[in-house]
């Protein structure tokens, strides 16, 4: 078990109920492989420093778990196939 960063930008015309259950939805991958949510933190709807896919604003979650490749190959995946997702990134916490 290793610590991660997720970042994560969801669509900003999202409902505020299907935004959340993306959330829980990744929230859910790591607690089923065992893994923990340290913090999640949502900044919100925020513009974009670039245009992607021709949007311009997106909504910005980060999430500071710990977890297994397991659960993060699953989360990646999971990200790649849903529309609702405009980017993610999810890198190693090395600061322990």
């Amino acid at each position: 078990m290793r610590k991660y960063e997720g970042a994560f930008i969801l669509l900003s015309n999202l409902e505020e109920d299907v935004r959340n259950a993306e959330i829980e939805k990744v929230k859910n991958i790591i607690t089923e492989r065992q893994g923990t949510i340290e913090k999640v933190n949502e900044w919100g709807q925020r513009r974009l420093a670039y245009e992607i896919d021709k949007k311009r604003e997106g909504y910005y979650v980060f999430i500071e778990f710990t977890a297994g490749a397991d659960a993060v190959n699953e989360i990646d995946r999971i990200c790649k196939i849903s529309d609702n997702f405009v980017r993610h990134m999810i890198t190693v916490d090395e600061s322990n």
